[in-house]
């Protein structure tokens, strides 16, 4: 299990409030352009974004890529395509609250799939993940909306186990040593590949469209997917994946905080416990892990 540090807090949390803060952008962009023709534009400018920044750290062209790099690069890009896919077409038939609800089912799906590859979880974080999940529901669900199932809820869970996937291959990949920002450079170029030839198969873009979609498309591209995606690989070093998992799923509290303070929308006092009780589910997987940590080393 790898451990956790405050450095890797520190940056999944700056990649929570990224994510938070635009995630009513998607919501936004589906408004004026199709799901595909929006996500395509979106890691084609994290890709662009990457660009200079990856030449810069690799000192130019020249061995940009090695084969473990680019292996792993069309696998995780191949993940990411479709889960972002499947989240970005829920919106057309479910509530952006219920999808952020549901697609955050991956912190309950990462160590599930952990105990498939032997990876055992403190009970004290199943404990965190439960109170987790029942934070994000009283921040995101209104509970009327639980009665109506729609295809957009089927997507979110289908996207959620595919980032629950992407997690641990990201977990398994930084294990390698695999340069993080090489490696987040190759899976949005998989990705801008994939959902751009998707775009052109089942939708008809138009400039007008992504012209109108702009602001939306610009914030989402450079921040959410250039920035915020290649600090989830750089974080990942430094945090277990339960953990990571944990902290990534908090963009829901810190979208309900930057509408509360940028927007002047209320929260209700049930969407403050909400938030409330998943920092305290925070905690208390730090501490699940910290004591595990320490009976190890006292064994």
């Amino acid at each position: 299990m790898r451990k956790t540090t405050p450095k890797g807090i520190i940056i999944l949390l700056i990649t929570a409030i990224i994510w938070g803060s635009s995630f009513v952008a998607q919501s936004v962009g589906v408004r004026s352009v199709d799901a595909f023709t929006f996500m395509a534009v979106r890691t084609v400018l994290g890709t662009l974004f990457l660009f200079p920044v990856v030449l810069f750290t690799n000192g130019g062209l020249k061995g940009l890529f090695d084969k473990k790099t680019i292996k792993a690069g069309l696998i995780l890009g191949t993940v990411f395509a479709i889960a972002q896919n499947l989240q970005q077409y829920a919106f057309y038939y479910s509530t952006s609250g219920k999808i952020a609800f549901l697609t955050a089912l991956y912190m309950f799906f990462v160590p599930l799939l952990g105990l498939f590859l032997k990876k055992r979880v403190a009970p004290a974080t199943w404990v965190a993940i439960f109170l987790a999940l029942l934070g994000l529901f009283l921040l995101c669900v209104n509970p009327a909306d639980l009665l109506d199932i729609n295809l957009g809820d089927l997507y979110s869970i289908a996207c959620a186990i595919f980032y629950a996937v992407q997690i641990m291959l990201i977990d398994k990949y930084m294990g390698e040593d695999i340069n993080g920002i090489k490696l987040s450079f190759a899976e949005f170029a998989v990705a801008a590949v994939i959902t751009t030839i998707l775009m052109f198969i089942f939708e008809s873009p138009t400039i007008e469209g992504i012209k109108a979609a702009a602001p939306a498309l610009l914030y989402s591209g450079i921040m959410s997917c250039g920035v915020a995606y290649t600090l989830q690989i750089i974080g990942q070093k430094h945090c277990s994946p339960v953990v990571a998992s944990l902290l990534m799923c908090l963009e829901s509290v810190f979208a309900a905080i930057s509408g509360w303070i940028i927007l002047n929308e209320k929260m209700s006092p049930v969407e403050i416990a909400g938030c409330a009780i998943m920092f305290i589910a925070i905690i208390i997987s730090q501490l699940a892990e910290t004591i595990t940590a320490q009976r190890k080393a006292n064994a």
